[in-house]
């Protein structure tokens, strides 16, 4: 029973931070940032989103500014999904880069 809740507080923690991203990032021309996976703590106090962030080569700038910005971000996910949670859990961000894993793979394979 609990997993279930934590999966389904999961994928709207996702829906929301993705749509958030969505409109942050259309300032930035040419910079792409999705949610991939969201995870909860059993307790619901933590979630742990993993980015894939749109060209790689700016990953870890991009990723250090989300960091910086966490707190306003948790205030406009709050804004958006306070009817649903009691408590807002705390933002936990990493870069998804299995997409560059994968890509790393092919081009031994072709070779």
């Amino acid at each position: 029973m609990q997993e279930t809740r934590q999966n389904r507080i999961a994928r709207l923690l996702q829906k929301e931070l993705a749509s958030i991203f969505q409109s942050q990032t259309r300032a930035m021309h040419g910079v792409l940032v999705s949610v991939t996976r969201a995870k909860v703590s059993p307790d619901l106090g933590i979630c742990t989103s993993y980015l894939s962030i749109f060209p790689s080569e700016r990953g870890e700038e991009i990723l250090k500014n989300i960091n910086a910005n966490e707190k306003t971000i948790r205030y406009e996910l709050g804004q958006r999904v306070h009817n649903q949670l009691r408590i807002i859990p705390e933002l936990r961000f990493f870069i998804d880069d299995s997409l560059d894993y994968i890509e790393r793979i092919d081009d031994l394979l072709k070779k």
